[in-house]
């Protein structure tokens, strides 16, 4: 029997987590909200607000070191890494504040500690300050999130390999980093830390970048990695890492060029991310796991047992902080009202945050094309959109994928200046069913950004 009993447990605080509990208890719900981490989960701690944030210091480097394109003299341009470190500290500090002053709502009750199953509306939380709750509840969230998938390699001697959170703690910038992993956090952290002044190699194990893109953005990002001079080796398998003296690592990758070795000062391992789903006993109340952790749900994020619910990046999907927002949605009306409001077809957009930026919503033309779709495509360099040219940061293009029989825009990729906001004009053009017609024909505002949209639906 539980010691105490609520309307609703809520395990984790990420995006969706934060602010579910609060809205339950708003509306009079006993809610037991369990943490056993900080709050506020991976956007604010380790994902989200720090990286960004780190980012924008890169940027602002790189911008510096190209002040004389603009007729800016700035003189030598060097990076304090401890100095960026306790500005990123700074804002998850403030962000972590922020959030838990929301939690100051009555019938919300914060649990520090580790919650496990113990029966299937039953948890047992493991206190912080030591000791155990025995908890249970009419309905259960499961909130807890994902953390960095540790490299399956062949390792000898005393290697630290850093992952996505422990190298925004480093306080000096790396000689060499090499970064394992062609994905967005691959791709974001390699950039910067060249920005910062580091040399980077990046191992990408599949034979490009960003593999769910299509194969030209996936070749324009190399090569604005390159230029930026990011050594790129894709069809790389990691074989093994060695301790080269001094604290160095040595990696020892496959190509088809044979076997290659890579001396570095530092190793990042940016291969994905697996659930925290190890500690909580799901099987104990029957909760069917994938084979690879994450909790298996509904399109109605219920899993399966009756009133047991898993949200967010645990319960796999896109792992993005909007996702679990919608997932915030999805629950609030269930647990609130009763409606079965459903995730089936939702069109989840993304920005990978390198610089351009690529900003993504909807179909790729692989995948319109692999679903027999009859599609135009509309592509535009950027270098043709005035704003770009004014700004000097006229580097990738725009692409959209038309449906050819109806005119609706199936999905869009933008690599560009600001290409995330870019793309989000043509996610709300897509909500709104405008035609590619209608978005050719609009008025946009010279010279903005979005103002290449005109051109870009106009060009087949």
């Amino acid at each position: 029997m539980a010691d105490d009993r609520y309307d609703v447990i809520v395990i984790g605080t990420s995006q969706g987590g934060r602010f579910l509990p609060v809205d339950l208890a708003g509306a009079g719900k006993r809610v037991a909200l369990i943490e056993r981490g900080a709050l506020g989960g991976v956007c604010v701690n380790t994902g989200c607000t720090p990286t960004k944030t780190m980012i924008a210091s890169a940027r602002l480097a790189h911008l510096a070191r190209r002040g004389a394109e603009y007729g800016v003299r700035t003189g030598t341009v060097s990076v304090d890494l401890a100095d960026v470190r306790e500005r990123k500290r700074a804002m998850v500090a403030g962000a972590e504040e922020n959030y838990a002053g929301r939690l100051d709502v009555d019938g919300l009750d914060l649990v520090r500690g580790e919650a496990r199953f113990i029966g299937p509306k039953t948890v047992e939380v493991a206190l912080a300050e030591g000791g155990a709750r025995v908890l249970g509840a009419r309905a259960i969230v499961i909130d807890t999130g994902t953390r960095p998938r540790p490299p399956a390699i062949e390792s000898a001697g005393d290697v630290t390999v850093l992952d996505s959170t422990s190298i925004m703690e480093l306080d000096e910038v790396p000689e060499h980093l090499i970064v394992l992993g062609g994905g967005y956090i691959g791709l974001e952290f390699g950039q910067m830390f060249r920005r910062f002044g580091s040399e980077v190699t990046l191992v990408q194990r599949g034979p490009r970048l960003l593999m769910n893109e299509d194969e030209d953005v996936s070749e324009e990002v190399a090569a604005l990695l390159r230029k930026e001079g990011v050594t790129v080796l894709t069809s790389a398998a990691a074989r093994r890492v060695d301790a080269a003296g001094a604290g160095r690592v040595r990696l020892t990758v496959r190509t088809s060029q044979g076997e290659r070795e890579i001396e570095a000062s530092h190793m990042l391992s940016a291969i994905g991310r697996v659930p925290n789903t190890d500690v909580l006993d799901a099987e104990t109340a029957g909760i069917r796991l994938h084979a690879d952790g994450f909790v298996e749900v509904d399109e109605h994020l219920e899993t399966s047992v009756p009133g047991v619910y898993a949200m967010g990046d645990v319960a796999g999907g896109p792992a993005f902080t909007h996702s679990s927002y919608d997932d915030h949605r999805v629950l609030r009306a269930r647990l609130l009202g009763g409606a079965r409001v459903s995730t089936r077809g939702r069109v989840v957009p993304y920005t990978v945050f390198i610089d351009p930026q690529l900003g993504r919503v909807g179909m790729t033309e692989r995948e319109a094309r692999e679903q027999g779709l009859e599609v135009r495509v509309a592509k535009l360099p950027m270098n043709a959109v005035i704003r770009a040219l004014e700004t000097g940061e006229a580097s990738g293009f725009m692409k959209a994928v038309i449906d050819a029989r109806t005119d609706r825009i199936l999905g869009a990729a933008v690599l560009g200046v600001e290409g995330g906001e870019i793309m989000t004009v043509i996610q709300v053009a897509m909500l709104g069913g405008l035609t590619a017609t209608a978005m050719a024909d609009a008025i946009f505002t010279h010279p903005l950004l979005a103002e290449g949209l005109n051109t870009l639906f106009a060009s087949f």
